[in-house]
């Protein structure tokens, strides 16, 4: 059979078929086998000389095929290696360079591929080579490993193998084999044992054990584990009876068989038991089952799908056999009829067939979770599902998994980008100043006339930002979104601080003095009616608009005005026209200015000019002389009434009186001229303004484009207006006609218009997510929302914002659809056969236990059929379709049906039902056991009585929300939070029913919950007292600041704004401090003039000469008239006090007479050492006599500081606190200082002596300043509650936050610390299914065998506290399908129940702790493992054969821990010691140590001790016993031992120590001591350096003794061998040898010489 393939390329069809392939491939071996294995073919030849080839190259060919050709080079070489020149090789042996081939086109490429398979786990590479060595080396990290796996070159077509040669023509081999590291070999590690077991015979002997269990499992090619048991022997001191038997017999039973059917075939025989009594038979546990083969397949096993989705179930009834045998306790079998007694056993049982778990097909995948290209590279997953088609039955295959999970699009390249979230905001608010108010100035401050320091606040709402790759999203809008989104970022400002521009009182300087009648327009001059104005200047100007400064000109109506006029200017002194003396003339210089003082033309000036020469006359010697005039004086009115005028003065004195024929002297009148001053009325103008108006829009002006106006984007220009009106000082408006014109304000100014702002909404957002599940029918409709948000409101006329920022509708609802179970009418009871009972020895009458079923179908609302998968979904439980049920047997005990249940008397009650025996079971015994049978039942009456409950704490208070409804996630409404008021507090209620049980908590309240009124009370601001009254100025003289302060009245309390810094005395720092002047004196002299100097002469003499001359002072108080009346003079500055009387010189007719002194000149500013200062004066009068001499005209006097000279500088007194607006709170405001001249002596004068004398005010007197705003905190709205942490139970909350936007600042109201409110959940009854534990093995009708573990399931309630609230039974139906949850895990396991002297395996130890592989203390894996494991009891040494090998495993396990093991060691006993493997943990283990690491258990000298008495010390040298003393070689070893002289043998003595005197004590001690003595050999042999010491120093102490003693016997020599030389017991020892030393000094120095 042969297929074909066709090829299709551009340049046209080409058809291969299998046959042709098949050729291909017999080429291409063809072409692999001629290929040489070597590159080298060495050609014998004369000469040593060969030929020698290379690799043949690759097929080369214009096409593929068999028209290819490969070439390869040949060379000749010498057989030592070298290579030579062809010719000396033999040509006819060349082999040949070129040979045709296949060349394999590149679209053979497709018809083989490399096959791969997964790589291998990775094995240590000895384990290849099967060589197992010892660890002799620790392993530190890794062990070297190799991973391998399979490589085949396959047809494309049908994946068949062929040679790898074919496919190495297309591309090289892949590797079979890679390196890898495999963990540190990780040793079995176990447990230590258990304690021994009791003996298993209480007479005779027996045997007892113990176990130890895994706790780690060899990986890696650690060490395997050893054996889990440990077996004993053991003797009880009772023998056992002689009459007991020997062996003990047990009913045993195997497994039961798999359920079948019965069929046809099977009537006469089914299955016969046989039991083997051979003693010899090693099949110790089993027995033989003779069945006739089926030739049908398993039911259930094979079942094909009839139908996809199965319209009903039913269940077939089958039976199920198995094995029973007698056995004895040896292990061998015996006769059943030594076990059974008289009852047979059971053999037989009915069963239901059982069926698979059934599912449907897959369905389609579902979209890809990641659907756009993140940052994060994570892939996505996408879903299938299947669903249950059959439920499994009996012990059918479970169910495999109904969902599946799958990573997609793991790259995401051709993705588009994800979208992004930021944060937006909504435009400014306006700016509010009340916030910044306490609670007291909000109920008294006129909100409008706030101004200064602000606050404003805007929304902070969630966009998603369209991916701008994507040309189609480029034009659209970004949407807000949920607040979530944003999180990851930092939420942009919600709260700033502004300023709205105050209204202040502008600085102003003092008016200046009238200036001269004027013309309205100097300019155009016109009649004879002027104004005569002063003015003054703003000093500060204040941020706001000008027209908050009151009028700067005053003007007063005047006649005959002149803006220019003549002035005149002496130039000369008088010169007489005839002689020295009488009449002449004087120049005057006349120049016309104008009104300011500027010198003009001189055609400016009207009136005729002044004569430029006047008259003059030069006083003769006998005329009287009389001084000039004075200064005027002040006018005594400011203005003039029709009562009273204003007046001043001027006077002169005479300096000389006349002589004889002189000049007379002017009369008294003619001494004193007086003059009308300030003769205007007392009317003054001035121009008032309104405020500029509105700027309103002026079509006659265009400004082509948009500007800026102070920072205002600005697109048409408008006009403002204001009213101007001539006012009359105290009096109302007066006609514009009497205020000067041309200091009229201007009415008209243009201004900018600010652009229109339409209102702009973001688009709606999505709408929020409908109920993805059905409701019921009659369940209330959901609704569905979307929102959007206003970004910037609308201003200037622009367009207005919508009305509906807020939709709501209804979700298209679901309704579930409704479907039910319909269960079908029982079958009759079925039993196992007759023919099976026979077989198995049962009873022969058709009776006893069988089941019935039923079927099970699926049908709609209207009765119409259904799948099951339907049911299945929303049907709800499945009914039972099997119960158990019996045929009575002749022998059985019959009874009547239950009665109905009696009345209940109400809760608390109970109810009972009854039953009765019938016919012969009223006589027969067991029947009346009602143990077996109960002839009565009572049960608890149900009730509807339930108990509320409170459960645990109250929740906070929680105040009522004030946002509307439909207020949304997302939506931040910044405004100060209402924290205080009467708010509800919430408490769980649990709903107990008459049992106890946890029930729904609507059945006693309708929440859920106790709700009571709180309240959280309101914070109260600290409160001060009003301003006190303003202190003295800080200064007597001068600037300085004067002060009123506040101080504290209450405290905060309940987070209200806190009070400023406290002083020591808890009273507040708050105070105000402007600059204040004070002068240095209230009072001035003042002086009037001077009396006419009285001469004292004779009435003979003339009156002339020196005299005396007077003047009243007095002292008035400052800025008062001319006739003020006078005070104290203490008031007046004593010192400045002028002089009362003065000389005066009145010139006699021929004498000279002088003018006054004119003032003295100016001292330098600094007043040098030694400079002085001139004064002046000239000659009015000529003395007669040419021998009189005039007196000095010119008087000089030194500068002395502080006495005729004087410095003056400036002086600043000290800032004012930062003064605001009066109706500012806060912000931006101004701060003070004053200025004064202080002359060197400390004395204030005024400021113009300053300017004087030079001085440059480099001061600055103002200067902005910021007042620290008390901004109060400012929070979100609460967040919406969330969902329940729980569904049910007691431990549900739900939370909501908040946060802040704006944390206080300075004296605001702080942050409360309740960002988070937490409230309980209603307390909902948790139903739950709990698996119960595992019951003891049982084995149904035999003491031993085979048997079951079974597990229940049952239905509970509890608080949600578990395992603190103990769960309850309830119904089952509360819990949901009982059968749906059983199919999800097995309720039944297969044991084993050993018989008495069986062999068998122990339970499985319970899961070790979870241990992770580590390297130094840190595990890199985050799976770890736990082992258990099984351990092999023998109970008889004779079924040692048969024991089942010990087994273990392991699972997976989370939150490992790292462990470490090492070695412990006990203290040393007699040179032995116990050692120990400990985990890092403290547990005692076997294995997990390193083993060569071991410590010694056993310490041995070195050499051995093997010298009589001698034995190895703890210390591990050779010592002797008690009562010896060691004698050491030169090299520190034991020589022998010698017995120690007078010490008994009980004693030890040491020849370096008195440890030989020693009392003899216990063992323990003494050998204590022996550690003590001085050993002289070290443990290394050697002998010890101590002991070369003392050897030297005993050497050098000989020397010592020997020196001395000769020393002394010399001297007693020299002083007591010459009896001559002193005379003994009269003459004193020291006498005698001084006198002995003196005579005899040459021998004295001959004796010193010697010594």
């Amino acid at each position: 059979m042969g297929w074909t393939m066709t090829l299709k390329d551009d340049f046209g069809v080409i058809a291969w078929t299998r046959r042709a392939e098949n050729y291909l491939i017999l080429f291409l071996l063809l072409s692999l086998f001629s290929i040489p294995v070597q590159s080298d073919i060495v050609f014998p030849k004369e000469h040593h000389f060969s030929w020698k080839a290379g690799q043949w190259g690759q097929c080369i060919g214009k096409e593929c095929g068999t028209g290819g050709v490969q070439t390869r080079t040949i060379w000749c070489v010498h057989m030592e290696g070298w290579t030579t020149h062809h010719s000396h090789c033999k040509h006819t042996d060349k082999p040949e360079s070129q040979r045709h081939c296949f060349k394999v086109c590149d679209w053979h490429q497709d018809l083989f591929e490399w096959e791969v398979s997964e790589w291998g786990s990775c094995v240590l590479v000895p384990f290849f080579s099967n060589e197992l060595k010892l660890r002799t080396v620790e392993c530190i990290t890794a062990q070297h490993g190799l991973q391998r796996r399979k490589v085949h070159c396959v047809r494309t077509s049908n994946r068949t193998t062929v040679t790898s040669k074919i496919c190495e023509f297309f591309s090289q081999k892949p590797p079979l084999e890679q390196a890898c590291l495999i963990p540190c070999p990780q040793d079995c590690v176990v447990s230590d044992f258990t304690s021994w077991s009791s003996c298993s015979k209480t007479c005779g002997a027996g045997l007892q054990h113990r176990t130890r269990h895994v706790l780690a499992t060899p990986m890696y090619g650690g060490a395997n584990c050893p054996n889990l048991t440990e077996t004993r022997t053991c003797s009880n001191p009772v023998d056992c009876p002689a009459w007991e038997d020997k062996y003990q017999y047990s009913l045993k039973v195997g497994a039961w068989s798999k359920c079948r059917l019965l069929h046809h075939k099977d009537i006469l025989l089914s299955g016969r038991t046989t039991v083997e009594f051979s003693t010899t038979s090693n099949e110790n546990n089993t027995v033989t089952l003779h069945t006739l083969a089926s030739h049908h397949h398993s039911h259930h096993n094979h079942q094909a799908h009839v139908h996809k989705y199965p319209m009903s179930w039913e269940l077939e009834v089958g039976y199920q056999t198995r094995q029973v045998r007698c056995t004895r306790s040896d292990g061998r079998n015996a006769m059943l009829s030594l076990c059974t007694k008289n009852n047979s056993p059971l053999t037989f049982q009915a069963c239901v067939m059982p069926k698979d778990c059934q599912t449907s097909d897959w369905s389609s995948w579902s979209p890809c979770s990641k659907t756009c290209r993140s940052t994060d590279l994570s892939p996505g997953y996408r879903l299938r599902s299947r669903i249950m088609t059959q439920i499994p039955v009996s012990g059918g295959e479970l169910c495999p998994a109904l969902e599946e999970k799958e990573a997609c699009n793991i790259i995401g390249d051709l993705l588009p980008n994800c979208p992004r979230y930021v944060w937006r905001t909504t435009d400014w608010g306006e700016c509010r100043i009340l916030p910044f108010l306490s609670q007291q100035d909000q109920r008294l401050a006129n909100i409008s006339i706030l101004c200064g320091g602000g606050i404003q606040t805007r929304k902070t709402y969630c966009v998603q930002i369209p991916d701008d790759s994507a040309p189609h999203h480029r034009n659209e809008v970004s949407r807000p979104v949920n607040a979530r989104l944003c999180a990851s970022e930092e939420p942009p400002a919600a709260v700033q601080q502004c300023s709205i521009p105050c209204q202040r009182h502008c600085l102003l300087s003092p008016w200046s003095p009238w200036g001269a009648c004027l013309h309205d327009n100097c300019k155009v001059p016109q009649g004879k009616k002027g104004f005569r104005q002063r003015r003054r200047e703003v000093l500060w100007e204040s941020s706001s608009s000008a027209e908050t400064c009151p009028h700067l000109v005053e003007s007063i109506p005047c006649e005959d005005p002149a803006c220019y006029m003549w002035q005149v200017q002496q130039e000369e002194t008088c010169i007489p026209t005839e002689s020295s003396c009488g009449p002449g003339t004087a120049v005057q210089n006349v120049t016309c200015i104008s009104s300011e003082g500027l010198y003009v033309p001189v055609g400016h000036c009207v009136d005729d000019p002044p004569r430029r020469e006047i008259v003059c006359e030069v006083a003769c010697p006998a005329d009287c002389v009389v001084g000039s005039w004075s200064s005027w004086s002040p006018c005594s009115h400011s203005c003039a009434t029709k009562k009273a005028e204003g007046r001043q003065s001027r006077t002169r004195t005479v300096l000389a009186i006349p002589g004889k024929e002189g000049k007379e002297r002017p009369a008294t009148p003619g001494l004193e001229e007086w003059r009308v001053c300030n003769d205007h009325p007392c009317m003054v103008f001035y121009w008032e303004v309104s405020a500029w108006g509105p700027c309103v829009e002026d079509t006659s002006m265009d400004l082509n484009g948009t500007n800026f106006w102070n920072g205002t984007p600005t697109c048409a220009v408008g006009i403002q207006t204001r009213k101007v009106s001539c006012m009359k000082m105290n009096g109302g408006s007066v006609i514009s006609k009497r205020c000067s014109e041309s200091s009229r304000p201007e009415t008209v100014r243009p201004c900018f218009l600010p652009c229109k702002k339409d209102c702009t909404v973001t688009p709606f957002s999505e709408w929020t997510a409908c109920p993805s599940t059905c409701m019921p029918e009659n369940a209330t409709a959901a609704t569905q929302s979307r929102y959007r948000t206003i970004s910037q409101r609308s201003a200037n006329g622009g367009q207005e914002c919508p009305d509906t920022l807020y939709e709501e509708r209804e979700c298209e609802t679901l309704v579930c659809p409704v479907y039910r179970w319909r269960t079908h009418k029982w079958h009759s009871c079925t039993l196992v056969p007759d023919s099976v009972q026979r077989g198995l020895g049962g009873p022969g009458e058709a009776c006893g236990n069988g089941l019935e079923t039923r079927g099970l179908s699926c049908v709609g609302e209207s009765d119409e059929s259904a799948n099951m998968t339907e049911c299945l979904q929303w049907a709800g439980a499945l009914p039972p379709q099997i119960r158990d049920c019996r045929l009575a047997c002749k022998d059985d005990c019959t009874l009547t049906a239950w009665s109905k249940f009696s009345e209940c008397a109400g809760c608390g009650s109970s109810r009972s039902r009854k039953r009765s025996l019938t016919g012969r079971s009223k006589k027969r015994e067991h029947c009346l056991n009602e143990k077996l049978y109960p002839l009565e039942e009572t049960e608890a009456c149900p009730c509807e009585e339930f108990l509320s409950q409170p459960h645990g704490n109250w929740s906070s208070c929680i105040l009522p929300d004030p946002s509307v409804p439909g207020s949304l996630q997302g939506w931040m409404s910044h405004r100060e939070v209402k924290e205080c008021g009467q708010g509800l507090r919430y408490r769980a209620v649990a709903c107990i029913d008459q049992q106890g049980h946890l029930v729904n908590p609507t059945l006693c309240t309708h929440s859920g919950y106790m709700v009571e009124v709180c309240h959280i009370p309101c914070p109260l601001d600290c409160k001060l007292s009003d301003w006190s009254a303003w202190s003295a100025c800080s200064v007597s003289c001068g600037s300085g600041l004067k002060i009123r302060s506040k101080w504290l009245r209450e405290k905060a309390f309940n987070g209200g704004r806190p009070c400023p810094k406290l002083d020591l005395k808890n009273q507040t720092q708050v105070y105000e401090a402007v600059p204040c002047h004070s002068e240095c004196s209230q009072y001035e002299w003042r002086v009037e003039p001077w009396s006419i100097c009285t001469i004292n002469t004779a009435d003979d003499l003339p009156a002339c000469g020196e005299g005396v001359q007077s003047r009243k002072i007095r002292c008035v108080k400052k800025g008062t008239s001319g006739d003020a009346s006078a005070v104290e003079d203490s008031l007046c500055d004593q010192e400045e006090m002028p002089p009362r009387a003065q000389v005066c010189f009145l010139a006699c007719p021929n004498d000279c007479v002088m003018a006054p002194w004119e003032p003295w000149t100016n001292c330098p500013l600094q007043c040098e050492q030694g400079t002085a200062r001139n004064r002046s004066r000239h000659i009015l009068r000529l003395p007669t006599s040419e021998n009189s001499a005039c007196p000095e005209l010119v008087q000089s006097e030194l500068c002395t500081l502080n006495s005729t000279c004087f410095t003056y500088q400036y002086r600043v007194s000290d800032w004012s606190t930062c003064q605001l607006s009066e109706h500012a709170i806060c912000g931006q405001g101004s701060r003070l200082r004053l200025l004064d001249c202080i002359r060197s002596d400390g004395k204030i004068v005024k400021l113009e002596k300053c300017e004087q004398f030079g001085q440059i005010n480099k001061w600055r007197l103002s200067e902005s300043c910021v007042v620290d705003c008390p901004i109060s905190c400012v929070l979100s709205d609460w967040s919406p509650w969330v969902e329940c942490s729980h569904t049910c139970g007691s431990q549900g909350l739900s939370v909501r936050t908040r946060r802040i936007l704006q944390e206080a600042h300075d004296e605001g109201r702080p942050c409360p610390s309740q960002l988070t409110q937490t409230k309980p959940c209603p307390i909902r009854p948790c139903y739950t299914w709990v698996l119960s534990d595992w019951s003891p093995c049982t084995v149904q009708g035999a003491e031993c065998g085979e048997g079951l573990r079974r597990r229940n399931l049952s239905c509970v309630v509890h608080w949600g506290g578990w395992p603190e609230s103990p769960p309850q039974p309830v119904e089952e139906e509360l819990c949901g399908d009982k059968r749906r949850q059983q199919v999800q895990q097995d309720m039944e396991q297969p044991c084993f129940v050993p018989c008495p002297g069986d062999c068998h395996l122990t339970e499985w130890s319970s899961w070790s702790s979870c241990q992770l592989i580590c390297l130094e203390g840190r595990g890199f894996e985050t799976t770890g493992r736990q082992a258990r494991s099984r351990a092999v009891i023998v109970q008889v040494m004779e079924n040692q054969d048969s024991c089942p090998h010990q087994v273990f495993e392991t699972q997976p396990c989370k939150e490992g821990k790292c462990h470490s093991y090492e070695w412990k060691a006990g203290g040393w006993s007699n040179n032995k010691r116990a050692v120990w493997c400990q985990r890092s943990d403290g547990v005692n283990v076997t294995g997990g140590c390193f083993p060569q690491k071991r410590p010694t258990t056993v310490r041995h000298c070195h050499p051995p001790c093997t010298k009589p008495f001698s034995h190895c010390t703890p210390s591990g040298v050779c010592g002797c016993e008690k009562g010896y003393t060691e004698v050491m070689t030169t090299h520190g070893f034991l020589d022998y031992c010698t017995r120690t002289p007078g010490v008994d043998n009980n004693k030890k003595a040491d020849v370096k120590t008195n440890s030989g005197r020693l009392k003899p004590g216990p063992p323990q001690v003494q050998d204590l001591f022996s550690e003590w003595t001085l050993q002289p050999v070290g443990p290394d042999g050697r002998v010890k350096l101590w002991v070369y010491a003392v050897t030297v120093v005993g050497f050098i102490l000989i020397l010592f003794v020997i020196a001395l003693s000769f020393l002394v016997w010399y001297v007693y020599i020299i002083l007591f061998g010459d009896s001559s030389l002193c005379t003994v017991g009269k003459t004193k020892a020291p006498l005698s040898v001084s006198h002995t030393v003196d005579e005899t000094r040459p021998n004295t120095e001959k004796q010193s010489k010697f010594l």
